[in-house]
């Protein structure tokens, strides 16, 4: 089985590293841009919701932040099984490198889910079957970090970290049918319910636009990660010292 030519084009670490270099500044202007716009549009122009008042805004991150959790474990999965299927060292790093950026998104939302849950349930904490298998990711990825950083080989931290990211895929559909599957206190779909939407456009542009943002936040996030990571671990190599050479003599003759 071949894999598609942009695959084989950032296997090359010296290639990743300048073609996510011309990458980079797109990703982080559309970012910032993204971002701005979102959190005004759903903090400030969105109607206020007619049952949850005003504390529904948190949604606007606390959503985003969720799918972003699970979307990331699933790069990561796919990330560590191209790495061992092919040994592709840029995927290797793929994945290494959103491991921590994914448990922030899943600490987010759980911290936001929080938040949300307080005045609409009464409590910070219940051991909803969303919850509960949104704080099984968290552990996942504190698992995947801590797993790596125990094994000084690369290659074999690569290999443990690949086979626990694809084993915990089975969360996944776990986290994103629970409120189907079990009896939930948790709220059910509304975004993807495209035949009878069950959210104003006013709010679901925002939270469209929100979802955007933090995919292009993390994009910005693993390509900055991935390029130091491949400076030190290519350290030694000829096209790392050219870079490193030429980068100095720049800063040398600014000053």
């Amino acid at each position: 089985m071949k894999l598609p030519a942009i695959v084989h084009k950032f296997s090359s670490p010296k290639n990743f590293y300048t073609m996510s270099g011309k990458m980079l500044p797109w990703f982080a202007w559309g970012f910032g841009l993204t971002l701005i716009f979102g959190l005004y549009y759903g903090f400030f122009v969105a109607p206020t919701d007619y049952q949850q008042g005003e504390s529904y805004r948190i949604m606007f991150v606390h959503v985003p932040a969720a799918w972003m959790s699970m979307f990331i474990y699933m790069v990561m999965a796919v990330s560590g099984a191209v790495g061992l299927i092919w040994r592709i060292k840029t995927a290797d790093l793929m994945a290494s490198a959103s491991a921590p950026i994914g448990a922030a998104f899943t600490f987010i939302a759980l911290v936001t889910g929080s938040l949300w849950g307080k005045p609409m349930w009464g409590t910070y904490w219940v051991w909803d079957a969303r919850l509960t298998s949104e704080l099984i990711l968290l552990f996942l990825y504190l698992g995947f970090i801590a797993l790596q950083a125990s094994i000084e080989d690369p290659r074999n931290a690569a290999r443990a970290g690949a086979i626990l990211a694809i084993v915990g895929v089975v969360n996944i559909p776990i986290i994103h049918y629970s409120v189907e599957w079990w009896s939930t206190l948790h709220q059910g779909a509304t975004v993807t319910k495209f035949d009878k939407p069950s959210i104003h456009i006013d709010m679901l542009i925002p939270l469209l636009v929100m979802a955007v943002s933090f995919k292009l936040y993390y994009a910005t996030s693993v390509l900055m990660r991935g390029r130091a990571e491949i400076l030190l671990r290519e350290q030694n190599s000829r096209w790392v010292k050219e870079i490193v050479a030429n980068e100095g003599a720049a800063v040398g003759g600014a000053k």
